[in-house]
């Protein structure tokens, strides 16, 4: 700005810093989905994911550079959380896969899902006043209804959320529902035992009126048995609910398998005959590991 004397522009360099995310690098799937590869002010990295279907474009976000917890079917968490994003470096990374939908689908994204890298509610204060600005008019003016926030299941901040009168979603990541079972899965789901989870859930159906979406992934010879369904059963009848199977992607431990059709075909006709409302959703972005689970901070893609 030439109308800006030297001694200001002195100042403002000095004191003063834009901390904008960058593109490092972005890769298509032949799907149509998009990864990009983002770099932080610090020269941290995050991945983030734009999601083209038929009736929506979905963004799927990052919450944490890394991740806190130990999922052990997940890539991301084989990754030291580094730090929290900070709540503009959220809202910032969301306007910019909204400028990216814009160029690439000539739509704006119409659902938000915080289900990129990190615990979204391991980052709660950030979450939440990102959240509010993404509802803003002069923010991106987003509806509620069309934000999810995804998580591994922190049952006193799920409390803690319900509260915060957000009006979005809430997507549990389960995989099984015994929890010796979730243990192996989850370690750390070990400090958070089904039954606080689940008491935090009806205080969220209680405080929000809002249904839970149950993330299931089944896994040969882990969760894909008789016993593990009607558990899943007894769950999804204490609260309204939907259950969505979601295919495994390999992320190189050998431990974990997609299981057999059959065994998927077995979970529904059982949730199904419950009168539970459960889908199927096929992975996107698995050629460019750009699904879930596949997400690491580096800026060598597939």
């Amino acid at each position: 700005m030439s109308n800006l004397s030297d001694n200001l522009k002195n100042l403002l360099d000095k004191e003063f810093v834009l901390k904008k995310p960058t593109e490092i690098k972005s890769h298509k799937s032949i799907d149509g989905t998009i990864k990009y590869s983002i770099k932080l002010f610090d020269k941290n990295l995050i991945e983030a994911v734009l999601i083209p279907s038929k009736n929506r474009i979905t963004a799927c976000i990052s919450s944490q550079v890394g991740c806190s917890l130990d999922c052990k079917f997940c890539a991301t968490s084989r990754l030291v959380r580094k730090r929290n994003l900070l709540f503009y470096e959220i809202f910032d990374q969301l306007f910019y896969l909204n400028e990216q939908s814009k160029i690439h689908f000539k739509r704006k994204i119409s659902n938000v899902v915080f289900m990129g890298m990190g615990e979204p509610l391991l980052n709660f204060k950030n979450v939440v006043k990102a959240i509010q600005k993404m509802k803003m008019e002069c923010g991106l003016n987003f509806s509620a209804k069309k934000i999810t926030i995804s998580t591994s299941g922190i049952p006193k901040v799920i409390k803690q959320i319900a509260n915060e009168n957000l009006n979005c979603n809430i997507a549990v990541s389960l995989h099984s529902a015994i929890q010796k079972t979730r243990q192996i899965i989850m370690p750390f789901s070990e400090k958070f035992p089904l039954d606080d989870l689940m008491e935090s859930l009806k205080y969220w159906y209680r405080v929000t009126k809002k249904k839970i979406l149950y993330e299931y992934i089944i896994f040969d010879g882990i969760n894909d048995n008789i016993e593990h369904i009607r558990a899943l059963v007894r769950i999804c009848k204490i609260l309204p609910c939907k259950v969505n199977f979601i295919e495994y992607n390999p992320t190189g431990d050998e431990t974990f398998r997609q299981c057999k059709v059959e065994k998927l075909q077995l979970y529904q006709r059982q949730l199904t005959s419950e009168g539970i409302i459960n889908t199927f959703r096929i992975s996107r972005g698995r050629d460019i590991k750009a699904a879930c689970g596949q997400l690491v901070n580096s800026n060598k893609f597939a």
